[in-house]
């Protein structure tokens, strides 16, 4: 356990002792925003935004609704970013902290961590990051980009379901969600699934081992997907085109195609697509994040979101829009 709490900690520029196993995502979102909440009682008011990952969104509600905590969920425009000025201009006294996404779950789009990092501590309010979707992806330096806690998952480097990892600044002053014995040095309590940890340190390991450029060819599959859906598919549109994105993310607007059905169709053809995040597939309300981005019913119930891994060939993004295209053609 330790040499892969080593090998997590030298894939993000880490601290060993920085490096909390968990579960996964979303206990160690949870666990963040428990720890930064119960560190500061007296602060009532918390800052997150429209777009974030199902994990911060519930446990905000439940701040809010159950503990009488004011929170404030910033908008975004419509390329799905938000500037830091904004998140400023949000700040009170009485902020307890700030939870924001680095990379987006369903359109890719990067925020700006290292600036929203100088913001919060130029206010004395520390900053989650969630950076699930970010790490393995991008570079991600937890020194550098300032954050106090930072979340990961497992199995979005090629770990295993079932575990993450909380990256704690000081950890010396986390307060623990879950307490029982003096596993993890006494922050979280219960038996530790080593066999899980030992696979999130081993894909850390393999990450750090890849080579430098490694997505570039995925990034280049991925826009000449997205071009020939544009030129084939009238009023197309990528979601967040115009900003910097992660190379594998994919969130496309099909104009009178309700996402439910196209999802069905293509699997139907032996293609996984989704409506949106998985955290919400059982939601009958369309996607959150489109919705915030476009102020549209229709635009968000007509978005699929299309992920691709290292493994992903020109060949299916080409199946794949031919796919599109016949189905483009049925509902036109």
């Amino acid at each position: 356990m330790e040499d892969a709490r080593q090998n997590v900690a030298s894939f993000i520029n880490a601290q060993t002792e920085q490096v909390l196993f968990t579960s996964g995502a979303t206990e160690s979102i949870n666990s963040a925003l428990n720890s930064a909440i119960l560190a500061f009682p007296g602060r009532r008011h918390i800052v997150t935004s429209e777009v974030e990952h199902s994990a911060v969104i519930s446990y905000c509600d439940h701040l809010e609704r159950s503990m009488g905590y004011d929170v404030t969920r910033l908008r975004v425009d419509s390329n799905g970013e938000l500037p830091p000025e904004r998140l400023e201009a949000a700040l009170r006294p009485d902020t307890a902290l700030v939870s924001l996404i680095w990379a987006n779950n369903e359109t890719g789009v990067i925020w700006p961590v290292s600036d929203f990092a100088e913001v919060c501590h130029a206010h004395d309010v520390p900053l989650h990051v969630d950076g699930v979707q970010a790490v393995g992806k991008i570079s991600v330096d937890f020194e550098e980009c300032g954050a106090d806690y930072l979340s990961l998952s497992g199995h979005k480097l090629g770990g295993a379901k079932g575990s993450g990892a909380l990256l704690v600044r000081q950890p010396e002053s986390y307060i623990p969600l879950i307490r029982g014995g003096k596993q993890e040095r006494g922050l979280r309590g219960g038996t530790e699934n080593v066999p899980l940890y030992v696979a999130l340190g081993e894909a850390a390991k393999l990450c750090r081992s890849r080579a430098p450029g490694a997505w570039d060819q995925i990034t280049k599959i991925r826009d000449t997907f997205e071009e020939k859906i544009a030129h084939q598919i009238p009023g197309a549109k990528v979601h967040g085109k115009t900003t910097i994105r992660l190379p594998n993310t994919i969130s496309l607007y099909l104009p009178g195609i309700d996402s439910d059905a196209a999802v069905t169709y293509l699997d139907q053809k032996g293609i996984c697509v989704s409506s949106g995040s998985a955290c919400m597939e059982s939601a009958i309300t369309p996607s959150h994040v489109i919705y915030a981005m476009s102020r549209s019913h229709d635009i968000s119930s007509e978005t699929l979101r299309i992920s691709l891994g290292l493994e992903s060939t020109k060949e299916e993004l080409d199946h794949l829009a031919s796919e599109l295209v016949t189905l483009a053609a049925i509902y036109s």
